[in-house]
């Protein structure tokens, strides 16, 4: 139905910047808001959210990252972008994105789709 293909991760000095892409792709009618989780190492980690994107690009973040992180998305291109600059060792994780969309034989549904997951890692 949809895939969504993150890329950019990699590993990073602390300080450095990296710049995360998610592209969704398929029987796409329209996606609403595009939300970037990320799960660090260890056991019982959660997931947590980073940032988030609507349509219309009013963006929120979570706190460990506001003022960091930056989301935006081109919406002809149904990609999703993350700039992540300063980062921190605890920015270790890796980054999901997800998408809330509406699918061309079910546009009056929104459903959630998960992409496969990129690794940050940050060196201190």
């Amino acid at each position: 139905q949809v895939q969504l293909v993150e890329s950019g991760g990699g590993l990073v000095q602390a300080g450095g910047s990296l710049r995360l892409s998610c592209v969704a792709s398929g029987s796409i009618f329209r996606i609403n808001s595009m939300t970037w989780y990320r799960q660090p190492p260890g056991p019982g980690q959660q997931r947590e959210l980073v940032a988030s994107i609507t349509s219309a690009g009013s963006s929120n973040y979570g706190d460990s990252v506001r003022g960091r992180f930056t989301i935006s998305r081109d919406n002809a291109k149904n990609t999703v972008y993350l700039q992540m600059n300063s980062l921190e060792p605890e920015d270790t994780a890796v980054y999901y994105c997800n998408a809330e969309v509406q699918l061309l034989l079910t546009t009056h549904l929104k459903t959630h789709f998960w992409g496969q997951g990129t690794q940050v890692t940050v060196s201190s």
